[in-house]
């Protein structure tokens, strides 16, 4: 945290987040000092600064294989090699770790627009967006928590929160206190408030223009997503209704094309709020069909079955005879969605029903999902008598709809905290490499020059 913000003076983040015309409209001064409504709307808009999350969960997670030691060896870092063994010294010495500086990254900037709206004076004609400004900071101070919490934390458990170590929580943009790790329950509790509070001061409209800024929607999805990581399967299916009460448009796979490389538009018409992973490891987390260090691991590509439209949309066989991701939610580059889709709130909700032995409401969901997912000639109506089979239903789908958007990592600790036992293997130069459930190895560690310059606790490993 310290040595994530100790890069950021204000011009630096503030230049190359602005549109050319508010640097050339505005003097110096204006520039490190925002004066407006606007002026914080447009440091809000900065994309790299705010709309990113991590690598490392899906550089561990089970849905790729390394095809060779050729290419493990031919890595260009060690993160690379690390993530993908789970060793115990993940970052084998590297420095300036951007899943760890990058969110809290974030968080100066969302801290700073909190911080200084509040010298704008609120009138009639500002009120409705000073709410929304406000509650846009708020979400994305508790996006970056959250993505941060998932990875450098142990998984969310109700009886040992109070004592597991959660993040340095820093809430306003001055950076000359060294803050030290609260426990999880105070991470998550922020967390929690702070979408709670979004859901109150962001606008009720969806603006299909502007997906990369925060919304009610997106806020009640979010707040979905980390209820449903927390286990808490009453709000997260509360969250995720009222998410889909707000905005539910489905993609119908039958009217997209199967062959393209980039099946989706930047806009696509599924996304709630976008935000992709930083600009790193592209090599083992990347998108494209010409990607000859990995391939999509086979037990993910047996899960489709015949007929199901997301195994040609989602996977390309490259010329080695591995199967790649194409882009998924992004239309172009290779940095892979993480954001929020509609998708996967209909499989919070659907996953929250069957765990509250509602089945009927649970295949209901999944079947409004399906009927876009499955050729026309293939699709017939799941049916589920016991609540033990809608949730088997519900889990298999959200293994086969959400992939390469780094939510499998967080999933697998959530499963394995309540009991699925989920084993990880990879097979490296015939060596085989396991990861236990539950085991301390799921926790990424704080960077080094975090600890050297903050002396927070490390995890343990």
């Amino acid at each position: 945290m310290k040595n994530a913000i100790r890069i950021l003076l204000c011009v630096a983040i503030i230049l190359p987040s602005c549109k050319k015309s508010f640097l050339d409209a505005k003097p110096n001064s204006s520039i490190v000092n925002p004066m407006s409504l606007n002026d914080y709307q447009l440091l809000l808009d900065n994309f790299r600064s705010l709309n990113t999350t991590g690598a490392l969960s899906q550089m561990s997670s089970d849905e790729y294989f390394i095809k060779d030691k050729a290419s493990f060896d031919a890595l260009d870092q060690q993160t690379y090699k690390g993530a993908y063994l789970w060793a115990k010294d993940l970052y084998g010495g590297e420095i300036n770790i951007l899943d760890w500086n990058q969110p809290y990254k974030g968080v100066f900037y969302a801290n700073s627009v909190l911080d200084g709206i509040k010298q704008i004076d609120q009138t009639n004609s500002n009120q409705a967006d000073y709410n929304n400004i406000k509650g846009e900071a708020l979400f994305f101070r508790c996006y970056a928590f959250y993505d941060l919490a998932k990875g450098f934390c142990s998984v969310y458990n109700q009886t040992s929160a109070s004592t597991d170590l959660g993040l340095p929580l820093r809430t306003s943009s001055g950076i000359d206190v060294t803050l030290q790790r609260s426990n999880l329950k105070q991470t998550f509790d922020l967390i929690i408030a702070d979408l709670q509070q979004a859901t109150v001061l962001l606008r009720e409209d969806f603006s299909t223009l502007n997906r990369n800024r925060p919304s009610k929607c997106a806020a009640f999805a979010m707040l979905a997503r980390v209820y449903l990581y927390m286990g808490n399967y009453v709000e997260a299916g509360k969250a995720a209704n009222s998410s889909l009460a707000i905005y539910n448009k489905l993609i119908d796979y039958n009217k997209i094309s199967k062959t393209s490389a980039t099946p989706f538009s930047y806009s696509s018409d599924e996304t709630i709020f976008y935000s992709s992973q930083e600009i790193a490891y592209t090599l083992t987390t990347g998108y494209g069909t010409s990607i000859s260090t990995i391939g999509v691991d086979p037990n993910l590509l047996a899960l489709y079955s015949n007929g199901d439209l997301r195994s040609s949309i989602f996977f390309a066989k490259n010329t080695f005879g591995n199967f790649n991701v194409k882009r998924g939610y992004v239309g172009g580059g290779f940095y892979a969605f993480t954001g929020l889709a509609v998708d996967e709130v209909l499989l919070v909700s659907a996953e929250c029903a069957a765990r509250l032995n509602d089945p009927q409401t649970a295949v209901n969901a999944l079947n409004k999902l399906l009927v876009n997912r499955l050729s026309a000639s293939s699709f017939t109506p799941l049916v589920a008598s016991t609540p033990a089979a809608a949730l088997s239903m519900v889990l298999l789908e959200r293994r086969k709809e959400l992939v390469w958007r780094a939510l499998r990592w967080s999933d697998i600790k959530r499963l394995n905290r309540d009991g699925a036992n989920i084993i990880l293997q990879r097979i490296l130069n015939g060596v085989t490499y396991t990861l236990s459930p539950n085991s301390p190895l799921y926790t990424f560690p704080i960077p080094s020059d975090e600890i050297a310059l903050s002396g927070i606790e490390q995890n343990n490993r």
